[in-house]
């Protein structure tokens, strides 16, 4: 074990990934200027060395106060760790806006309540006035308790109550494997799961019934019948909170489903389409990227993926939702 923890510790295995409210009781982050390497997949592919600026994101620039920045909201395709940091969303939207400052507030596994405490805080901290949201597909539904996607505010899946779920401090084991180089590559690289690994072992006593009773992975148990109203309960929640604190222009980037588009299909999304609507009727600037990439594999065959291996946006697929975001801001 020894042997092999040196052995790691010479790799570009993800190091000391030391999440925590390090700025805000409800915003999780890095520690202010923490570096640390990251790699995916077993073969550790797309090698990035990383460092987070002084509000604890890994973004092209510190933060500072000024109204005329726009900042960037979202999960990790903002974070977008895996590709060179001048080919990261931030980077791209600061060119695409013609030097405009942009603040790059992207945090891995988070969703669409957790993007409005991020909107309010560069409001209230930084004077922003200006957002660009760049939404996942499943943002939405991941906004509701138990999604796994949470760093705070949360709806119950069952009541749709407003609650908070925050992340627990890390307990000893965790300090000390978030240290450790071998473990990153078995959690991190591997995607070993204890829990699964015991599920495996201990399958429910119902067996296959059991098990299809439960939510898919990423996803909380909604109740029959509150399919649609869920969408317009956490959109009108989040459009609520930001009220007081998006006072200029609201752009909301959602991505669409890019692998039945790349073979000519479109897959209707009811809950998508909804979201849309009603973000619309709230008065964002919504970019459907639906006709924006359908036009892009209209006329070409690259791929917006990173690889077969991770659906993140490539450098082409950042340039295309920055472009089209820098356009919204052009129009009166």
């Amino acid at each position: 074990m020894l042997l092999l923890e040196i052995f790691f510790q010479l790799l570009p295995v993800s190091t000391s990934t030391e999440t925590g409210y390090y700025i805000d009781p409800l915003i999780l982050s890095y520690p202010p200027y923490h570096h640390w390497t990251t790699s995916t997949g077993w073969d550790l592919r797309n090698v990035q060395r990383l460092e987070s600026n002084n509000l604890g994101y890994v973004a092209n620039r510190d933060f500072e106060r000024n109204a005329n920045a726009v900042a960037l909201i979202g999960d990790s395709f903002v974070e977008a760790s895996m590709l060179a940091a001048p080919d990261r969303p931030g980077a791209q939207l600061e060119r695409a806006l013609g030097g405009r400052p942009v603040f790059a507030m992207g945090n891995p596994g988070t969703a669409l309540l957790d993007y409005a405490e991020r909107i309010r805080f560069a409001h209230t901290h930084y004077g922003v006035r200006d957002f660009v949201v760049l939404m996942e597909r499943g943002d939405v539904k991941q906004s509701l308790c138990g999604s796994g996607n949470i760093n705070g505010p949360c709806l119950d899946p069952k009541t749709l109550e407003p609650r908070i779920e925050k992340l627990p401090p890390a307990g000893t084991l965790k300090r000390i494997f978030r240290h450790s180089a071998l473990a990153q590559y078995v959690f991190g690289q591997l995607k070993f799961s204890p829990q699964q690994l015991l599920r495996q072992a201990f399958p429910p006593a119902h067996g296959a019934n059991a098990a299809s009773s439960q939510p898919a992975s990423g996803a909380a148990q909604m109740p029959p019948g509150q399919t649609a109203s869920y969408v317009d309960l956490v959109t009108h929640t989040f459009f609520e909170r930001i009220r007081p604190y998006a006072t200029g222009r609201l752009v909301i980037v959602i991505d669409s489903d890019r692998s039945a588009l790349a073979k000519g299909q479109l897959k209707p999304d009811p809950s998508r389409a909804r979201f849309i609507q009603l973000a619309r009727a709230a008065g964002a600037t919504v970019i459907d990227t639906e006709p924006l990439f359908q036009a892009h594999f209209a006329r070409s065959r690259l791929s917006l993926d990173v690889g077969p291996y991770d659906g993140h946006f490539n450098a082409l697929g950042v340039s295309l939702v920055t472009q089209a975001a820098a356009a919204a801001f052009a129009q009166p």
